[in-house]
């Protein structure tokens, strides 16, 4: 059986020590903003258009880019990881659906959050998440600890 790949975006924003996330109304777990890149993106620019449509607010990713000098190209702003996804995994075993994310850590200049585009999770749906609040959270694993990492990259980049 064939394996469909997506391309996607997932960017945890970081306030004042917290992340924010927004429990997935169809998966039943707690994520940042994200979703598929679209056909004339690049990846950073649908990790802001993402948390642009789902929060109202401005990134701006904290990211590194390449040092290289070519005559027909440019670096890109890199994720801070690269991500396999199994989305629809059958009975046997065997993938039918996968994301490849491209994961993102962002600033942003407030918490007030107002999402703006189509189908987005109400405002009152997200919370804003410090470290203590991620450990204490019950989320999953990963979660935890890319909220805990992207706060501190965050934190710590001048």
């Amino acid at each position: 059986m064939e394996t469909t790949r997506h391309f996607t975006a997932t960017t945890y924003v970081v306030h004042d020590g917290a992340t924010a996330l927004h429990e997935h109304g169809r998966l039943g777990i707690h994520l940042p903003p994200g979703g598929h890149i679209d056909r004339d993106e690049l990846p950073h620019e649908a990790a802001l258009r993402e948390v642009r449509e789902e929060t109202g607010l401005e990134a701006e990713l904290v990211a590194d880019r390449a040092d290289v000098e070519t005559p027909n190209g440019r670096p890109l702003p890199e994720p801070a990881h690269q991500m396999l996804h199994d989305i629809n995994v059958h009975p046997d075993g065997s993938v039918g659906h996968q994301h490849i994310d491209h994961l993102y850590y962002a600033r942003v200049p407030s918490r007030e959050i107002d999402p703006n585009g189509d189908d987005e999770a109400a405002a009152d749906d997200w919370d804003w998440y410090a470290p203590s609040d991620l450990r204490d959270s019950g989320f999953d694993d990963d979660v935890v600890a890319l909220g805990h990492e992207a706060i501190e990259v965050v934190e710590n980049a001048n």
